[in-house]
């Protein structure tokens, strides 16, 4: 039951409202004097605790003494609930994230460092996710959970030009991972080429991200713990890397057409 209460209250119910809810969803039916007593909730406090209930449309009233308090389906109400609360999250996302990227345009030296692998991952998906136009991404290595992530982010976004460079296969404990297969059966654009041990991400041209990491000694795998990004929004650095990558991309495709 305290589950219960604890969501009803993150849906904006007091503790009180959320115990005669809970309460009322078995009764069904009832008058305040049954439910007050079902619930704990002082005589004193009921009648303007179910009061409250129905003002926010929980539950219906009909008159008659005492009066009588229906209980309103919670596949209904909670529902209802879920919608208004995602619609808000969604405007909360869209007003904050423009107060947060106008802040970071006015950093001095918009570089950072980036340390763990959590972390690096959730700043590449953050970028994805701020994408207006293109993402060009030179892929070395992949961490555990990487990719699965990235073709998540990709799909959501498909509007959005996506190029990816990437070495053939990669190593993720002991275990050989097929970047190429993996991209394409997930229907992500991407090509073979000889990228190093290292990891790009560049948006829009604006923004973009290195990622380096130490290799065990056969070279094959990643030693996480010392994992470090590079998240740079430096407009002329990004783009610099940009004009590369797409040089080296249309060089690629000219190869490709003259051998078919």
């Amino acid at each position: 039951m305290n589950e219960n209460i604890n969501i009803l209250k993150g849906m904006g119910l007091t503790m009180y409202e959320a115990q005669a809810y809970v309460t009322l969803t078995s009764l069904i039916s009832s008058n305040a004097t049954e439910i007050s007593e079902k619930s704990g909730i002082p005589r004193s406090k009921i009648y303007d605790v179910l009061k409250g209930l129905v003002k926010k449309n929980f539950i219906d009233v009909e008159d008659g003494r005492p009066l009588t308090y229906n209980v309103k389906s919670p596949i209904e109400v909670l529902s209802r609930e879920k919608e208004r609360l995602d619609a808000e999250i969604d405007d909360t996302i869209t007003r904050l994230t423009y107060i947060y990227e106008n802040g970071m345009s006015q950093v001095q030296a918009p570089i950072w460092r980036i340390y763990g692998v959590e972390k690096i991952i959730n700043q590449e998906l953050e970028i994805i996710n701020r994408a207006k136009n293109s993402v060009n991404m030179r892929i070395g290595f992949l961490f555990e959970g990487e990719g699965e992530a990235l073709v998540k982010a990709f799909k959501k976004r498909r509007n959005l030009n996506i190029n990816i460079l990437a070495s053939p296969i990669c190593y993720i404990n002991d275990e050989e991972f097929d970047i190429i297969k993996f991209f394409k059966q997930n229907e992500i654009p991407i090509q073979k080429a000889d990228i190093p041990f290292v990891k790009v991400l560049i948006s829009d041209s604006k923004e973009m991200m290195h990622t380096y990491t130490k290799f065990s000694e056969d070279k094959r795998n990643v030693i996480p713990e010392t994992a470090i990004g590079i998240w740079n929004k430096y407009e002329d650095i990004a783009r610099n890397y940009d004009e590369r990558f797409m040089n080296q991309l249309n060089k690629m495709k000219n190869k490709k057409k003259k051998r078919d």
